[in-house]
């Protein structure tokens, strides 16, 4: 089974501009260990999980590269795309029935 993110090869493809080997290396090691737990956890669950990673390593792209638009442009595309698989996946409140 394999869980389609698009913006893994956007952020993957990213990193490869700047020369991040390292945080390819854990992105690729990320992606597979959350593709193993989908039968277990859901594909909602693993998708908001790799989103929220490649939110934290745009972040500290961010930092590391100020300058650069393209991070912070994949930067609101993923969190946007983050916050509405979340809310699928959240059960609404319950309600006080009166």
């Amino acid at each position: 089974m394999s869980i389609e993110v698009p913006e893994v090869a956007e952020v993957r493809k990213l990193l490869e501009e700047l020369d991040e080997k390292a945080l390819i290396a854990r992105l690729d090691s990320f992606v597979t260990l959350n593709e193993g737990l989908e039968s277990k956890r859901g594909k909602e669950f693993i998708e908001v999980s790799i989103l929220g990673f490649l939110e934290g390593i745009l972040t500290a792209l961010g930092m590391k590269y100020p300058e650069s638009q393209e991070v912070e442009e994949l930067l609101g595309k993923v969190g946007e795309k983050r916050q509405k698989v979340d809310e699928l996946f959240r059960k609404p409140a319950m309600q006080n029935l009166k």
